[in-house]
């Protein structure tokens, strides 16, 4: 009789314990050997037998087995039944089982010393069903102890995925080297620390960030040049600030040590949220105004160009980029658009150092009630915190004490880590959001003051910051540029205007 041999591990435990594939294929071989049956091809699979799409045992044993049942009858050699499948509903199964029971096929399991056939009595049909039972079985409890196991790495703050660029897995003790923990990374952490750092600034573009992290040695865990979608990720990745995603359950505070605080990737946050809404593409050039004008006529960004007079003087001139084709390009040079930014900077200078303090003293008095309010949660959330640590204390105490069933144990104790875990998320954001006067008003005040000095002895892009951080809605239309101061230094600029506002 012709036969096939089909050999198939799933895991690298298998090829190490006696069910690798040469070892299959050698028992097999002598197998066909003994029973005289001419094998006419061999198949070897690295593959699940436990998922329902399973193209290579398709395209290859299935075709196969078609073409040459309808000839003659076969045997069909696996090396154990769980190597054919762990899944009791497999379509596969079901087939070949029934080409066996037609008599136009023979399935042979070697180790198992079953052969499926048409003369397949009523006691060897249930010791099948049963083989199938127990491989199915087998991988059912392995993945619910697999998922209990991960469980409970995430109660404990531990991370079960691939680490992170600027982490290594490495052993937590030399006795032991099977557990594993992360740490930073000491020749590629810092370099993340200092993409975050930069990104924040707002004055550099993932391009950008990425030639410089090239440039300083920064590679892909594999060795490659990292791409710019790699730093954006990166940047987008909460677990560098001690927040690890699951899919599944969420977001929860992990144990490893953080490479940037939460704060730094707020900020990271805030400049790439703001670049969606007004995309700037990276110039060679800079200019002042980049990417802080819109036209008021289309909303498309203004943009700014460099023009060489033939006089070898270099001027700067801004226009609508007329993306939507419905305005007309109008040019106004820098200076003209500067001139009104001037005369504000300028009415800024003229408020009173006794004006400066009955207005620091005002808002001081009106922002007690948001910094007691801000004290308060955090009290709360403390005291919320330890309440659940009590909790757990006594759900230990009560299982010590068999009053509760190792089940109820389990699922209540998981409720209190989670709501635990929630708490300390909440925790950190309060601390991120501390308003105690980290700025002083008075320094407010000061910066607002200098700004026309401090803006005359910057660079072309702390000029640019400076302006995005006191304006606000920048339109131009045509010729007339307009724009709109930011909070407080509205309120600062309106004092200026009336220094006597207080009064009343």
């Amino acid at each position: 009789m012709k036969s096939l041999i089909i050999a198939r591990v799933s895991t690298e435990e298998q090829r190490e314990a006696g069910n690798s594939l040469p070892a299959q294929l050698e028992r097999m071989k002598s197998y066909c050997k003994r029973n005289s049956f001419d094998v006419i091809e061999v198949f070897s699979f690295d593959e699940s037998a436990y998922k329902e799409k399973r193209e290579d045992f398709d395209n290859n044993v299935i075709t196969k087995i078609d073409e040459l049942h309808r000839k003659e009858k076969i045997a069909v050699c696996f090396d154990k039944v769980d190597r054919l499948s762990r899944n009791v509903f497999d379509k596969r199964v079901a087939y070949l089982y029934q080409l066996a029971l037609e008599g136009k096929i023979e399935l042979h399991f070697v180790s198992d010393n079953q052969i499926i056939s048409d003369k397949l009595s009523a006691t060897e049909k249930s010791g099948f069903s049963m083989s199938l039972v127990m491989a199915s079985y087998y991988s059912n409890a392995i993945s619910d102890n697999v998922k209990r196991a991960f469980e409970q790495k995430r109660r404990n703050g531990e991370w079960t995925g691939p680490v992170r660029l600027g982490y290594l897995n490495v052993p937590r003790n030399e006795d032991d080297r099977t557990r594993k923990t992360i740490i930073i990374d000491p020749d590629r952490g810092y370099l993340i620390t200092e993409m975050f750092d930069k990104y924040a600034t707002g004055n550099y573009s993932l391009e950008t960030i990425r030639k410089e992290m090239t440039e300083k040695g920064l590679k892909s865990k594999a060795g490659f040049e990292i791409s710019k979608s790699v730093v954006e990720n990166i940047l987008k990745d909460t677990f560098y600030c001690g927040i690890a995603m699951s899919k599944k359950y969420g977001p929860y505070a992990h144990i490893y040590p953080k490479l940037i605080d939460r704060e730094t990737f707020n900020k990271c946050k805030e400049v790439r949220e703001n670049r969606k809404k007004k995309p700037n593409k990276e110039k060679s050039k800079d200019f002042v105004l980049k990417g802080i004008l819109t036209c008021s006529n289309c909303g498309c960004n203004i943009t700014a160009e460099q023009v060489r007079k033939p006089n070898g003087n270099t001027y700067n001139y801004y226009s609508c980029t007329n993306g939507k084709g419905i305005c007309k390009r109008v040019y106004v040079s820098e200076k003209a658009l500067l001139e009104p930014v001037y005369a504000i900077l300028e009415r800024l200078e003229v408020i009173s150092q006794e004006a400066q303090d009955r207005l620091i003293k005002e808002i001081r008095s009106q922002n007690e009630a948001q910094v007691e309010y801000h004290n308060n949660q955090i009290t709360r959330i403390q005291s919320e915190y330890n309440t659940f640590q009590k909790r757990k204390n006594n759900l230990i105490d009560m299982f010590a004490d068999q009053s509760i069933t190792k089940l109820d144990y389990d699922k209540k104790m998981q409720e209190y880590n989670d709501k635990m875990q929630l708490l300390e998320i909440e925790l950190s954001e309060y601390g991120t959001a501390d308003k105690e006067y980290k700025i002083v008003i008075s320094t407010v005040f000061s910066l607002a003051r200098r700004a026309k000095e401090i803006f005359d002895s910057s660079e072309v892009h702390e000029k640019r910051q400076i302006l995005s951080y006191l304006l606000q809605n920048s339109t131009l239309n045509e010729k007339t540029p307009c724009f709109t101061m930011r909070s407080p230094y509205n309120l600062i600029l309106g004092l200026a205007s009336s220094p006597d506002w207080l009064r009343g």
